[in-house]
């Protein structure tokens, strides 16, 4: 009976140690101050090269287009002039993005007039037009619904925001793409009844948040068709499953993007009632809710998504945090993002010819 009895105790004893353990753990991150990334000499140099060395590297390549009959078979470059590189055409156009806000941001770069020269041989006149006559093919009118309609007008929000010769330059050439795609957006919002709420590149609160920054200061009746839509998908949602989060191949929060859009829309008291419905209890203890994505294998594809889940949560949390003044938040930013920063640079396309646009998204909304 004894020896029972100093069983019972030990096994009490271990269990508590373990517990102490398991919250030791838990609030671990919450112990650690993260240091907050910035943009100067030395992350532009880091990041300008993935980039630029892709935005003219043809192959590999995924095309994703549909095929209309045998004449569709052609070059990547011939089908898109301008965004051929970077393996798909979205990420392209975020290459050029990535570039363009590396040069704007950091005036003196000292690789800026090589950017320059690249990004004016891609965006001519006669090139986006070729990309516009794309989108206009029957079998190709949908071709990066939403994600890259998304990037672009992010691209044209930089150069119409910038006040330099170069950026109006190629913003005139961009236009007709431009107009384009916000047409394809009043289009098909209006008729998409349900969002779509995965974490890859159909994610609609992703599109939509990004597209709204460009429309908030350049397209008016943009801004209001999807406040609109907006609050008619998400204004009721209650209890959103973010430990659920994340999924394998994730590069996006469905609940930290949801709420990154509600944020964009809502007055800020307004945004307060519905983010504590949405995610109760996460103002008060985000790590209790979400760690950091970790990365098996950075050669593949797919599993390399997580690095970019890091760097897109982080810029959610940047804008949330911000603006409700929450360090907790800012602090969880600063963890999801200095993860992955370092670890770009593993020699695998796989994520070096997309993250570094990721990165740098996070950098300038911590700022």
């Amino acid at each position: 009976m004894r020896n029972l009895t100093l069983l019972i105790i030990l096994s009490l004893a271990v269990a508590c140690n373990q517990n102490k353990d398991q919250q030791k753990s838990k609030y671990l991150s919450e112990d650690i101050t993260y240091p907050k990334p910035e943009l100067n000499a030395k992350s532009a140099t880091y990041l300008y090269h993935f980039a630029y060395e892709c935005i003219d590297k043809e192959y590999p390549n995924k095309l994703g287009q549909v095929l209309g009959d045998s004449t569709y078979l052609k070059e990547p470059s011939e089908l898109h002039p301008a965004f051929y590189g970077c393996f798909d055409w979205h990420s392209s156009v975020h290459g050029h993005w990535a570039l363009l806000n590396i040069i704007k941001h950091q005036p003196n770069f000292e690789l800026k007039e090589e950017i320059w020269q690249k990004l004016k041989k891609n965006i001519t006149k006669e090139h986006i037009l070729k990309e516009v006559d794309y989108f206009d093919d029957i079998h190709n009118k949908n071709f990066e619904r939403t994600y890259g309609w998304a990037w672009l007008l992010k691209i044209a929000e930089t150069l119409q925001d910038w006040d330099n010769d170069n950026a109006k330059e190629l913003y005139t050439n961009l236009k007709p793409l431009v107009e384009l795609i916000e047409n394809k957006y009043a289009e098909f919002l209006p008729k998409l009844k349900y969002p779509i709420r995965v974490g890859e590149h159909p994610n609609t609160a992703f599109g939509m948040s990004f597209a709204l920054d460009y429309a908030k200061k350049y397209s008016p009746k943009l801004d209001s068709i999807i406040t609109q839509k907006a609050k008619e998908y998400y204004l009721n949602d209650k209890g959103c499953p973010i430990t659920w989060e994340p999924g394998g191949f994730d590069f996006i929060s469905p609940c930290l993007q949801e709420a990154s859009l509600m944020l964009k829309v809502l007055p800020k008291d307004e945004f307060e009632i519905w983010l504590d419905d949405f995610l109760p209890n996460f103002r008060t203890n985000p790590t209790a809710y979400l760690k950091v994505a970790e990365v098996t294998d950075r050669s593949d594809g797919k599993l390399a998504h997580l690095d970019g889940l890091n760097f897109s949560r982080a810029w959610c949390l940047y804008e949330i945090g911000k603006e409700l003044n929450n360090k907790k938040m800012l602090n969880l930013a600063n963890e999801h993002f200095n993860y992955s920063y370092t670890k770009m640079d593993s020699g695998e396309y796989a994520g070096a010819h997309w993250l570094a646009s990721f990165a740098l998204y996070a950098i300038l909304k911590s700022n």
